[in-house]
């Protein structure tokens, strides 16, 4: 169903919806960017629609509601473990379309490649999800090459113009009530962009010979492996753990699960000192091939959802999609090197 609400009537919407719910969302943080005098979009708990960034996209991904920084799992001491609590609420997310779509990524790994992540799932089980409509492109993005760009599986759909909410809700709860709250009945579909800056192509013939193209040379030079593209990106996955000890002994403390990159120094440490991927060309070449074949191969769809965060926060200006596009001339060089021999 469709319908317009004005804003008292979303506001009553969610305080509707706070009785049920911790509500996440994308917040504007004054000052908080990373250069001077800018601002940070990030995820963060909202407690009224004021607060919500419906217009920027966050820098941050939806994923930090579901899968923080830093997770304490349990605490212990030396005869003693006793589990972290898990939220008290349910979580409503307000997310984009590509974000949305990486959702289904998250669930992939965290819930269908083996057994189920207990912490992941517990948080996971009982969210629900309302689109912000996309009116137009980001700067970086490539949805509409990753065919990210539109979602119906919403909750609900909101756009905001000029004050008003225009809302598509298949949730019958949520529909009574806007019913309930006089909002007026209106057919929408939310909207979504058709045309990106950005376009990709990724190759119908790609193979892992692409590894041994000399394209990730540069990537020695010119990434700094600082692993923000990880910590930005909205279908990273990767964790490692953490015990923080509360004595000297080591017997009282909290193991954390702490997200981790695949593009920093120690990720591929193992038993006896040796270490893999020591170069950044090669975990740059790791981390492409993991988004856009790998993942693919295994599950059937691409990993990468186009959202362009990677391309936003690099500070050596490395272009995820530029890496994407450079992967047919890649393919012709690996191949060319193998029909030479």
């Amino acid at each position: 169903m469709g319908y317009i609400a004005d804003t008292s009537q979303f506001e009553k919407l969610f305080s509707y919806w706070k009785e049920e719910y911790e509500i996440w969302a994308p917040r504007r943080f004054q000052g908080g960017g990373r250069f001077s005098d800018t601002d940070a979009v990030r995820y963060a708990r909202v407690d009224s629609p004021s607060e919500i960034e419906f217009e920027e996209k966050s820098a941050y991904s939806w994923k930090e509601t579901v899968f923080p920084p830093s997770e304490t799992l349990f605490y212990f001491s030396q005869n003693h473990v006793e589990e972290a609590e898990a939220p008290a609420k349910k979580r409503l997310v307000f997310l984009r379309s590509c974000d949305l779509a990486a959702v289904r990524r998250m669930d992939q790994i965290y819930l269908k490649n083996g057994d189920p992540d207990y912490y992941y799932a517990r948080k996971r089980d009982g969210l629900a999800f309302v689109l912000i409509g996309c009116p137009h492109t980001c700067e970086n993005g490539f949805c509409v090459s990753m065919g990210t760009n539109a979602s119906d599986n919403y909750d609900m759909s909101v756009d905001v113009t000029d004050g008003a909410y225009y809302i598509d809700c298949p949730q019958e709860d949520w529909s009574r009530k806007l019913e309930e709250l006089g909002a007026a009945p209106a057919e929408h579909k939310p909207s979504r962009v058709t045309e990106n800056k950005v376009s990709v192509r990724i190759p119908d013939n790609l193979t892992y010979e692409v590894g041994k193209s000399t394209m990730w040379n540069q990537y020695d030079k010119r990434c700094i492996n600082c692993g923000r593209c990880n910590f930005v990106c909205p279908t990273c996955t990767c964790f490692t753990m953490q015990d923080m000890y509360y004595d000297a002994d080591g017997k009282v403390g909290e193991r954390r699960r702490v997200q981790a990159s695949c593009m920093v120094d120690g990720y591929t440490d193992v038993a006896g000192g040796a270490s893999y991927r020591k170069k950044n060309g090669q975990r740059m070449r790791f981390k492409t091939l993991h988004k856009v074949l790998d993942f693919r191969e295994r599950f059937g769809y691409q990993m990468c959802v186009g959202c362009g965060r990677c391309d936003d926060i690099c500070p050596e200006y490395i272009s995820f999609s530029h890496i994407i596009n450079h992967l047919e001339e890649g393919m012709k060089e690996a191949q060319a090197d193998d029909n030479s021999k």
